[in-house]
């Protein structure tokens, strides 16, 4: 074999060795990228192939819990997987939200989470064991939650106009059950104290259900608390509803006025949506949004959540999600302004 054979024949087994090279690495890459999650088209159309978990961070019973465990048991029904609500409460939703943040971002980890984990804890606390925009990828707004102020269904109070002089005439200062100073009912009420121009004592309770408990014992004048934790109380005939925090009467309680009816501009709304851990795949984020969405817009589960409180609100792509996210932050830093909210 003269040179230029010699040549030829190392330059052929150098270019073979470069494609078998070549072959492996894009072998590696493949399986890389199955293994890790990300969104190829084969994954997706199977997703989901075991049980999906959904974390809140409020315990069982509570007004996030009714609705989560609604949309679970439908999205159950269609995919024939289970999916299986968390209850994490604790730490002004922290534990919950941390517990999410730190979770693979798989495709079976959902974060079924309210204002407060999202928004307003970044204006209580100095620090927080998570990053919003960091360790979470929108995925759906769920729904609407106002809140309401309610009192025990015999109570002389009758209206907010009512409620609103009375707190200026009394003696004794009317109380208003809530979560905590800190909580979203309680920054509520201290919004109420300070456009109303009142001085109601604002007293904390570890829950909603104790809160609501100590108004229909006569312990506490008034709750302000989501209206989807006692709706049914006030169909019962045990509380009375004397104002909602929407900007629009709620559907089922029209003949319940607005806090803006008395107070004008007066509007806090609690929320709902859906987040998962950072690094979800695409492609899974993009089908729970379309699932949850047919939910939404279907007149049966807009119908069943408007009986228990919350409106439903098909919003749209988790885009949309990223945008009222980025509104409610802006909101939120007015109110903290107004009520002199300071983190810690």
């Amino acid at each position: 074999m003269n040179a230029i054979d010699r040549l030829f024949a190392r330059s052929c087994w150098s270019a073979n060795r470069l494609a078998r090279l070549t072959a492996q690495c894009l072998t590696t890459i493949l399986l890389g990228l199955v293994l890790g999650g990300v969104p190829m088209g084969s994954f997706a159309q199977s997703w989901p192939d075991k049980p999906v978990h959904f974390v809140l961070s409020q315990p069982a019973g509570s007004g996030p819990d009714t609705i989560a465990r609604y949309l679970a048991e439908k999205l159950t029904k269609t995919w024939g997987q289970s999916v299986i609500i968390d209850n994490k409460p604790g730490g002004q939703n922290v534990i919950g939200a941390q517990a999410v943040a730190r979770a693979a971002g798989d495709g079976y980890t959902f974060y079924f989470a309210t204002t407060a984990a999202l928004v307003s804890n970044q204006f209580l606390f100095k620090s927080l064991p998570y990053d919003v925009q960091r360790d979470f990828t929108s995925v759906v707004f769920v729904a609407n939650s106002p809140f309401g102020l309610f009192v025990k269904a015999d109570s002389p109070l009758t209206s907010l106009p009512d409620f609103i002089a009375k707190s200026k005439s009394s003696p004794t200062p009317i109380s208003i059950a809530n979560e905590g100073p800190r909580t979203f009912g309680g920054i509520i009420a201290r919004l109420l104290n300070a456009k109303a121009q009142t001085q109601s004592n604002l007293v904390s309770y570890s829950s909603v259900g104790v809160a609501v408990q100590d108004v229909l014992g006569g312990h506490a004048d008034a709750a302000l608390v989501d209206l989807a934790s006692s709706a049914q109380l006030v169909k019962q005939g045990r509380l009375r509803l004397l104002a909602v925090t929407s900007a629009k009467r709620v559907p089922g309680f029209e003949q319940v006025p607005t806090f803006a009816e008395s107070l004008p501009g007066f509007e806090m709304v609690g929320w709902f949506a859906v987040v998962a851990p950072a690094g979800t795949p695409s492609a899974v984020v993009d089908k729970l949004n379309t699932e949850i969405n047919s939910l939404l817009q279907s007149p049966e589960v807009s119908e069943h959540m408007s009986t228990i409180g919350p409106i439903a609100t098909a919003m749209g792509s988790s885009a949309k999600l990223d945008a009222f996210l980025k509104s409610e932050n802006e909101r939120w830093a007015q109110v903290s302004k107004e009520i002199g909210l300071l983190p810690e």
